[in-house]
């Protein structure tokens, strides 16, 4: 590749750069002080025109350049990154509560997918699914190395067809395999029902556009007959989504007016507080239903969990730091940051951290997450879903409180095979606990008898674990070094040069 077509690229590289600084509302007069590198971008160019000319097979411009873009997000936070053009249409769907395949959100652990939270009523979570499964197989395919991107991909397919997914599961001694029939997946993300006692309960699963306005309808409906005792709010397993989604839900338990969150950033434009609004049609036109006036005053509880982030811990935030709600379950994720998607082309882009939230009273939950005032457990017998929260997530942002890395050790965790119930049924062991903490009886933590039980299993099964011989470990072989024959170049501004 030539000097003058090198030089070419670095100044398409420094218009795209460029235009996404423009983006982020970044004005010229801010960018003095930080010229753009334009040594390292003549260095990135002739490194490109290297692999263009003189890999063993031809490479795609779109490909390097996909791959060039991905580069830059490596040592950022874990929730920066380029959005492809299939990334971009799933984060769309997802947004807009529609799309193909198993129905679970997913992260990465170890190199491998990892179960974040199974969506409700979805083919993964009808199979068992739960937070914290690791992916180890899709089809008998390992996933170990796998980009999130193609694991996604591999799950997603035609409503009817049937997938295998192969389960690593914290307290199991064996691989778990379910085979999963793929659907349509329609989200709906506010479900509730009237419990006895006179206690209403709502769960809201992810945060969608069209979260408030669905809430809204559901809180009319329960006081057609009588004006409830105490509300539920359940957001355990709720990974986020829409932020707007968060501070309608909030407006919708606090007066109008009040902070519900504040974000701070770099650039003006991160820098903004958000209130709660009147929740009526001439604030929102998806809203059909007056909201009642009892829920600003009922009493309520929200119920959390190692799942509940982003959007979640917004509003559990917002409702402890009034003393609107007492928050109930195990701490939450400690997701405190924002993240701003933009658009670089018709089907691409790039979801970018861009700012810190902040609760009402000032806090950050940045890695810390939301204490509960009532820590209570998953089930009566202990903990169900062990993962990692923010805090121990690569490259993760910091937050100047004392954030402690997730060891497990502090919680009493199900050892042997876990017996999963459904959010508001009547196994339901956390909402038993919240509606008596409504109901002015005792709060418990867990069933002390039931934990004793399940800790006796799991030392059974380790005593007999150790009984059984294990098998020779596999004979370890070095590669000799002697036989490296690659050859050895050296890249300049004239293209690359052969080094003896």
């Amino acid at each position: 590749m030539g000097t003058r077509n090198n030089r070419s690229l670095v100044w398409i590289l420094v218009g795209f750069l460029g235009g996404i600084l423009v983006s982020l509302g970044i004005s010229a007069a801010a960018q003095k002080g930080e010229p753009l590198p334009l040594k390292a971008l003549q260095q990135f160019a002739n490194v490109y025109g290297a692999i263009k000319s003189s890999y063993v097979q031809p490479m795609p411009d779109k490909v390097l350049i996909d791959d060039a873009i991905k580069g830059l997000f490596a040592d950022l936070d874990p929730h920066s990154m380029y959005l492809d053009d299939e990334a971009y249409k799933q984060m769309q769907d997802i947004t807009r509560g529609g799309f193909g395949g198993l129905g679970i959100e997913i992260g990465t652990q170890d190199g491998m997918p990892k179960v974040i939270a199974p969506i409700e009523d979805t083919p993964a979570a009808r199979a068992g699914i739960l937070t914290g499964d690791i992916i180890t197989q899709i089809n008998g395919e390992p996933t170990k190395g796998m980009t999130l991107n193609d694991a996604v991909k591999k799950m997603r397919g035609q409503p009817g067809t049937a997938i295998t997914l192969t389960i690593e599961r914290a307290g199991s001694t064996k691989p778990l395999k379910f085979r999963i029939v793929r659907e349509m997946i329609k989200t709906k993300s506010v479900r509730g029902k009237m419990l006895s006692d006179g206690i209403a309960y709502v769960r809201i699963s992810q945060f969608q556009d069209r979260t408030t306005a669905d809430l809204v309808s559901m809180l009319a409906s329960f006081g057609k007959k009588s004006t409830p005792k105490g509300l539920v709010l359940d957001l355990r397993n709720d990974p986020g989504g829409l932020l707007d989604g968060a501070i309608g839900v909030v407006s919708a338990f606090i007066d109008p007016g009040k902070l519900v969150v504040s974000t701070k950033g770099r650039i003006p434009s991160s820098n903004e507080e958000f209130y709660a609004r009147p929740l009526d049609r001439s604030h929102d036109q998806e809203i059909g239903t007056e909201l009642p006036n009892w829920t600003r005053t009922v009493p309520m509880v929200v119920l959390v969990n190692v799942g509940s982030a982003s959007a979640s811990e917004i509003v559990a935030g917002a409702l402890q730091d009034y003393k609107r709600a007492q928050i109930i379950g195990n701490r939450t994720f400690g997701k405190g940051s924002v993240q701003s998607v933009l658009q670089l082309t018709k089907d691409t882009g790039i979801k970018l951290t861009t700012a810190r939230y902040y609760t009402p009273s000032g806090r950050s939950i940045q890695n810390t997450g939301v204490v509960p005032d009532r820590v209570v457990d998953d089930s009566a017998a202990g903990n169900l879903f062990h993962m990692e929260r923010e805090v121990d997530l690569q490259h993760h942002l910091e937050n100047q409180a004392a954030a402690q890395k997730s060891t497990g050790q502090e919680d009493d965790f199900i050892k042997g095979e876990i017996k999963m119930f459904q959010f508001g049924g009547a196994d339901d062991w956390q909402l038993q606990q919240g509606v008596n903490a409504l109901l002015g009886r005792p709060v418990l933590k867990s069933d002390a008898a039931l934990v004793r039980q399940e800790k006796a299993k799991a030392a059974e099964s380790e005593a007999a674990k150790a009984k059984t011989p294990q098998a020779p470990s596999a004979e370890k072989k070095t590669l000799d070094q002697e036989t490296d024959q690659a050859e050895h170049y050296r890249v300049t501004p004239n293209g690359i040069i052969r080094v003896q």
